[in-house]
């Protein structure tokens, strides 16, 4: 189960990099457009972090992309 878990974690993180990368955006400024911590952002993306569905809309809206396309792993 853990193994599932982390699995998870590392590809919701390349989604949201990748999703990131698409608009030039740094860590830093998504952060700053999510509400969030800088560290929380490269937490998200090194899988360091389990996010909440509450961030996660946070992060689709910061990106200008449906929730849904962030579970398009």
């Amino acid at each position: 189960m853990h193994r599932m878990r982390d699995n998870v974690n590392i590809r919701f993180g390349k989604k949201v990099r990748e999703e990131r990368q698409k608009r030039s955006l740094s860590q830093e400024r998504l952060a700053m457009k999510a509400g969030v911590h800088r560290t929380y952002i490269g937490m998200i993306e090194r899988a360091e972090k389990n996010i909440t569905l509450e961030n996660i809309d946070k992060l689709a809206k910061a990106l200008g992309i449906p929730i849904e396309e962030l579970f398009r792993l």
